[in-house]
């Protein structure tokens, strides 16, 4: 397994990491069933070949994500670093970013993780109100639980550049989060005001959806659609409609011919693309149980060629 430095929060972190939201189960933004015992198998194999860093939140499950992890990892939890989030579960409060609500949740993910501490903490969105009124003392409290030594750093997972532009400044942010996979560059292209600004403050991205959700595996076609088992939030996805498989179809096919047709080939070609950008700090692929474990870490160490990223720039561009 290769390590990056986080930027400026110096954390040595794992390439191929891995994002939780696919153990919460099934719900609102769920994926469905998921069996306990597969992914303690899942996460111990990866503690044990590599991985140091898992990214959760307080809305994957409602919270049993991050109860998951925390029984899963056991003693390993000392040895890895975990990331979780707040903004998506306001409760009763009239934003999820005040003040009082941050610190509730803050404490919540603690104890579900069952940790004294969480090496870096998320605002989960952009949306801090109107005109961003709760976005000064949403960076107070943060700062606050900082200082008290229960998150070590502060991150921002948005979904926008114009987001990213306008909350750095004002949050101050140790690594930000988004979208990064062969369809969406436009955080991590060296052209784009979001990267410049990274390279600016040395910070770095953790590159979510490296796969967009399974899609960029090549097992899911027009030919083979997909069948989402209910409470996976795919079956209402655009990306798995007709139209935009139609379009992966002829992507997929190209970059099979080039690179090979099993599912490790292509896994280990989407991974390594986003990763030959300079701005990416790791990528998180999900994962369900230790087979698809296996498949994201397979690419580990395996990076392309300039000529391998061009080509692969000319297909999805």
């Amino acid at each position: 397994m290769n390590y990056r430095k986080l930027g400026r929060t110096g954390l040595n972190v794992s390439e191929i990491s891995l994002g939780c939201w696919t153990i919460g189960g099934p719900g609102q933004s769920g994926w469905g069933h998921i069996e306990e015992k597969e992914v303690i198998d899942a996460v111990n194999y990866a503690v044990d070949n590599g991985v140091n860093h898992f990214d959760n939140a307080d809305s994957y499950g409602e919270g049993n994500s991050e109860r998951m992890l925390a029984k899963a990892l056991g003693e390993k939890t000392k040895k890895v670093i975990i990331a979780t989030k707040v903004g998506w579960v306001k409760g009763t409060a009239e934003s999820a970013y005040e003040a009082l609500h941050i610190r509730h949740q803050c404490e919540q993910s603690l104890k579900n993780l069952k940790r004294d501490f969480v090496d870096i903490y998320y605002f989960h969105h952009g949306d801090f109100g109107p005109k961003d009124q709760y976005v000064d003392e949403a960076v107070a409290e943060v700062n606050k639980l900082k200082s008290e030594g229960k998150i070590r750093f502060i991150g921002l997972s948005t979904y926008s550049q114009d987001d990213f532009l306008r909350l750095v400044p004002k949050i101050k942010p140790d690594v930000l989060q988004g979208s990064c996979n062969a369809m969406d560059t436009g955080y991590i292209a060296p052209a784009s005001k979001t990267a410049q600004l990274m390279k600016k403050e040395d910070i770095k991205i953790v590159g979510f959806s490296p796969l967009v959700h399974g899609l960029l595996l090549g097992k899911y076609s027009v030919a083979h659609p997909p069948k989402f088992e209910e409470g996976d939030f795919r079956s209402r996805s655009d990306y798995f409609k007709t139209e935009s498989l139609k379009k992966n179809d002829e992507r997929m096919e190209k970059i099979k011919a080039k690179f090979g047709s099993e599912i490790k080939d292509v896994a280990r070609v989407m991974l390594q693309y986003v990763l030959s950008f300079e701005a990416l700090g790791c990528t998180i692929p999900g994962f369900r149980n230790r087979q698809q474990v296996e498949l994201n870490l397979a690419a580990a160490g395996k990076p392309l060629s300039n000529e391998e990223v061009k080509f692969i720039e000319n297909v999805f561009n």
